[in-house]
């Protein structure tokens, strides 16, 4: 699975993250010391998520144009807060 293969043809959508995957991401970021992380994950038809990987200095501005999240804006706001 490569995004980059038909850049042009994908269409993004801010989708509810279920309460277990966000309290698996918290952990998993705070086992390895991140305050920041780029996490992929896939949902499958049967709406289960599976978790692919995580880019420590993973890019998000591409994310923020297509949805309109302030997503720049909450990094910095952890990392001002001393996240991490």
């Amino acid at each position: 699975m490569d995004f980059r293969a038909d850049y042009a043809s994908l269409t993004y959508r801010v989708v509810p993250t279920p309460p277990e995957v966000a309290a698996g991401v918290a952990a998993f970021l705070a086992h390895f010391g991140l305050a920041f992380g780029a996490l992929d994950f896939a949902v499958d038809r049967r709406g289960r998520w599976w978790f692919l990987e995580c880019n420590p200095a993973g890019q998000v501005g591409f994310i923020e144009d297509a949805t309109g999240l302030p997503i720049t804006s909450a990094i910095a706001d952890t990392l001002m807060e001393g996240g991490a």
